[in-house]
């Protein structure tokens, strides 16, 4: 495998992640801006960032804080969120899972909504990559997106209030899952886990602390496993009666 091969994967990473910067900006702003208003130093910030870079985590875990909700809800509440990052893992492993360890662990560090959106697409596009092919097309996707959510955090983090509300960034934080998940709907068993978790989610947002979006986490899982085992059973069933 020429050196020229894996450069110009990782090029193509870089250019597939590139459009997220428009959300991945205002969204880092947002969460350094709602940080230091809600009392957290510019370091302290930062280090949020940095060590949990999951930034609808951070923002779980931020507002049940500011709500002074006790710190287990706080914690259960930024798991569940992040508890995708599971299920991303566990679906990249079959192509990385031949990765050195330390290449493993960068991954899992990085391994964040945009780039697993992207790599898996193309993984799946492209069964005939070796290991280090989809490691590099991989760290292209991460270097538009990671980078700039540590810088935009910290602008966010050092201006704070001087951004006018009406420039509302928050509006990132939808756009950004739109775009992710839009493209991920591709089979039945993915369609009525997103509508199970819509209506889940509204329907127990009366409860405190957030937990709602546990419970519409869980039902949308289950909803998604089960459909994929009868969508499985009537396959093995047809194959059987063919």
């Amino acid at each position: 495998m020429s050196t020229e091969t894996t450069k110009s994967l990782f090029w193509q990473g870089v250019r597939d992640a590139a459009p997220f910067l428009l959300v991945v900006a205002p969204f880092g702003l947002l969460f350094g801006v709602v940080a230091t208003e809600a009392g957290l130093s510019v370091f302290e910030t930062m280090s949020f960032s940095i060590v949990v870079l999951a930034g609808a985590a951070q923002f779980a875990a931020l507002q049940l804080m500011v709500d002074n909700a006790p710190t287990i809800i706080a914690l259960i509440s930024a798991l569940a969120v992040n508890l995708r990052m599971a299920m991303y893992s566990a679906s990249l492993t079959p192509y990385l899972g031949g990765a050195s360890l330390w290449q493993r662990a960068v991954a899992a560090y990085f391994t964040v909504d945009q780039s697993y959106a992207c790599s898996i697409l193309k993984f799946e596009l492209n069964p005939d990559w070796t290991v280090q092919k989809r490691l590099s097309y991989f760290a292209g996707t991460v270097a538009p997106v990671c980078p700039f959510w540590y810088v935009f955090t910290l602008v966010g983090a050092l201006i704070g209030e001087t951004i006018p509300p009406e420039f509302a960034l928050d509006f990132a934080v939808p756009i950004t899952f739109l775009a992710l998940i839009t493209p991920m709907l591709r089979t039945k068993a993915h369609v009525l886990a997103a509508l199970v978790s819509i209506v889940a989610s509204l329907g127990f947002a009366f409860l405190p602390y957030n937990l709602g979006l546990l419970v519409a986490g869980v039902l949308a899982m289950a909803t998604g496993a089960e459909v994929e085992r009868r969508t499985a059973a009537q396959v093995a069933t047809e194959g059987e009666h063919g």
